[in-house]
């Protein structure tokens, strides 16, 4: 073991030490008839040039956005990374280590936080914002737990328009939580407010998105009003790239805002690692999960940064805790704060507004070739649902023999919609790609 610096004497001393003479000893209780006496049936060890060449030929059997044209969305999107992202990330400084356990002694990474949480109130207008969660499937069991403490509830109402991932992960965290969880159905593509306003009676919170995993505009203002008349915290899952254009979560009612932050800053990464964002009013700051970094001054008056409430389980009495998740995305959401400073406010919202024009160009696009919308009276963003004539899956495998990923299979999730696509259209995708698109959908309704 080369890499170990372990010695023989090394060994010896510890068998000494515990007073066995072979490591063998160690095992003396254990049965022969269920020992292992053969060599592991493992290939031949490679060399590192082969090792090399062997990652390579696996790595090369992935698609991605650089050798297919992809209008794949569905909550993980093709946005352009700015260099000067990657340029900031790899500064010593801030590529640390998993996690800052002598926070204090980190100042460029508590000042990095502390700015990414400033972004992300400035975006959602919200009060505090936690210094990131893992992803933003995690970040919404999270505020399901906040609600629970804050409303002294059990019942979370959560609409069917909300990206199925999410759906399952706060599903799956629902029974440690103590949570029970009710889905509301979708009207055309959109939730209805009155059917939300009945289901969430009696509720701690009713999670809603905006734009929804459709692409349509939710009517975000009403569905918040209607949470509060029952009583349950209105909870908008949103898109960062939507906020330049779209009313902040704050600003029409909302609890908190929570989201996956990836859009911003972040490549796709064949799905992750990424980060999440959690925001809220401040009368929730002492149930945030993760951490919150704050801003002070020293003995000498010099401005400094520290860490204000962490309410991990590892870190406080386990009855008061709010999570066991052990740190938050530092370096990711570092990412998304580098990429929303390069945009600042006039960018982000340009970005909002291609996306928006782009997505227009490519409905009318497609419905002049004779591609069914599935939604057609819902305005939408960034993404939009069509039925292909065809099982969608088909249609994809189709596609990508072209090299075009066409969108995601809406039956995989939704019942009754095995020949929908949702497409997605980013500020990458050109009219000519989009064209493209149309021509490919077009004949394969011929088939």
């Amino acid at each position: 073991m080369s890499y170990l610096s372990l010695t023989e004497t090394d060994r010896e001393a510890m068998l000494a030490t515990i007073g066995v003479e072979a490591v063998e000893e160690l095992f003396a209780e254990i049965p022969e008839g269920v020992r292992f006496r053969r060599a592991l049936a493992l290939e031949p060890a490679l060399s590192e040039p082969e090792i090399v060449d062997h990652l390579t030929e696996l790595a090369a059997r992935n698609a991605h956005t650089g050798s297919e044209l992809s209008f794949l969305g569905a909550g993980i999107y093709d946005h352009y990374v700015p260099a000067v992202v990657d340029a900031v990330l790899s500064r010593g400084e801030l590529l640390t280590a998993y996690t800052p356990y002598q926070p204090e002694m980190s100042q460029g990474v508590l000042q990095a936080i502390f700015e990414y949480q400033t972004a992300i109130c400035e975006l959602t207008a919200m009060d505090v914002s936690n210094a990131s969660g893992y992803d933003g499937t995690t970040v919404a069991a999270d505020a399901c737990y906040i609600a629970k403490y804050a409303t002294g509830r059990s019942r979370v109402v959560i609409c069917e328009t909300v990206n199925p991932q999410v759906r399952q992960v706060v599903k799956t965290y629902a029974p440690g939580f103590g949570l029970e969880v009710a889905e509301v159905g979708h009207r055309g593509g959109t939730t209805d407010p009155d059917e939300l306003r009945h289901a969430a009676e009696n509720g701690a919170c009713v999670i809603f998105q905006q734009p929804n995993f459709f692409g349509c505009l939710e009517p975000a203002p009403d569905l918040a009003a209607a949470a509060n008349d029952a009583g349950a915290l209105p909870i908008a899952h949103v898109d960062p790239v939507s906020l330049g254009m779209l009313e902040a979560p704050g600003n029409y009612g909302c609890a908190l805002a929570i989201g996956e932050g990836q859009g911003a800053g972040n490549y796709q990464a064949f799905g992750g690692p990424h980060y999440g964002f959690l925001a809220a009013k401040e009368a929730f700051t002492r149930r945030m999960p993760g951490r919150i970094i704050g801003e002070t001054t020293d003995v000498d008056g010099q401005r400094g940064y520290v860490l204000t409430l962490q309410t991990r389980e590892q870190l406080i009495r386990r009855e008061k805790a709010t999570s066991n998740i052990t740190t938050n995305q530092t370096l990711l959401a570092l990412g998304g704060l580098v990429h929303l400073a390069w945009l600042g406010p006039q960018g982000l919202r340009e970005l909002g507004e291609t996306c928006l024009a782009l997505g227009e160009y490519a409905k009318a696009r497609l419905t002049a070739a004779g591609v069914e919308l599935l939604f057609p009276e819902q305005a939408t963003f960034k993404e939009f649902a069509v039925r292909v004539g065809r099982p969608a899956k088909e249609a994809i495998r189709a596609a990508r023999a072209e090299g075009i990923h066409p969108g995601y299979a809406l039956g995989r999730d939704y019942e009754g919609l095995d020949d929908a696509l949702l497409v997605a259209v980013t500020e990458r995708r050109t009219p000519a790609e989009i064209n493209r698109l149309a021509g490919l959908l077009a004949s394969a309704k011929k088939l």
